[in-house]
């Protein structure tokens, strides 16, 4: 099976490095076509993928074609690719912002089986997070099929399409929050006199930890604190100074904010 990738930007590399890292596709497994030859093309030699000479050709050449250029030209360039999805089996992924199924649809059919998707960029070292939204034509084996492109390298969840602005900032935005908060406590190490890489490294270790604990868990969040929350204890301490400053309201008016600019609106 292949799979080819109409635009190499950011996150389709972040992809693709997931893909090879999890050994979920061979090298020359991948095939890749951009608007500019200049950087596909050493790109697609330095790690060893079969560079196409058009979008047309990566369609012809693959079984899942994901489409991974900017919502700008989404439209158009799956107009110009339409005629290749009438000859053979040819799945679609989509990973462009916005772009419904029903507008997919309108240009391709209804018949060419589709997977709307929206990953992170943790799918690069296969820890993503990916909501899906598949239409009528994607079932069975062809829908197996698609989503593993991104269970390989991550999780995924089944959304209705107007549930992607949440999932946006809960699963896309929030890594840069995530970060933020590990950052948050470095720097307080540092104060305490720990290097910025000790500290770094001891929040972001602690931030895993934590992390796979609840998805390990089969409790909510709030009792895995009780467990770590001795009565007149430190982290009781630490957390009522957080709680004090606003912390769980600051994190959900960023949530808020984040899901009211992806709708259009001022933050």
């Amino acid at each position: 099976m292949k799979i080819g990738f109409i635009g190499v930007g950011g996150m389709a590399k972040a992809i693709i490095a997931g893909l090879l890292k999890t050994k979920t596709f061979a090298p020359e497994e991948i095939v890749v076509h951009s608007r500019r030859a200049e950087v596909y093309g050493p790109y697609a030699k330095e790690n060893g993928l079969v560079a196409a000479a058009s979008n047309e050709a990566v369609v012809t050449a693959s079984d899942l074609v994901v489409l991974a250029v900017t919502p700008n030209v989404a439209q158009d360039v799956l107009a110009g690719v339409q005629p290749a999805f009438e000859t053979g089996n040819h799945l679609l992924l989509s990973i462009v912002a916005g772009f419904s199924l029903d507008e997919i649809a309108s240009v391709v059919g209804q018949q060419v089986p589709t997977l709307r998707t929206l990953p992170n960029l943790n799918v690069a070292i296969g820890a993503g997070m990916t909501a899906v939204a598949a239409n009528d034509a994607l079932v069975g084996d062809d829908l197996a099929a698609a989503r593993n492109v991104f269970e390989s390298i991550g999780s995924t969840t089944a959304l209705a399409e107007d549930q992607f602005g949440v999932f946006s900032a809960l699963a896309g935005s929030s890594p840069a929050f995530i970060d933020f908060f590990i950052d948050s406590l470095s720097r307080a190490g540092v104060k305490h006199g720990l290097s910025k890489d000790q500290a770094t490294k001891i929040a972001a270790q602690a931030t895993l930890g934590s992390a796979q604990m609840v998805l390990a868990s089969d409790q909510i969040p709030f009792a895995l604190i009780d467990q770590v929350s001795s009565p007149g204890g430190s982290t009781v301490a630490g957390l009522l100074a957080m709680e004090e400053a606003g912390l769980m309201t600051a994190v959900v008016k960023g949530i808020d904010a984040t899901i009211k600019r992806d709708a259009g609106g001022p933050a």
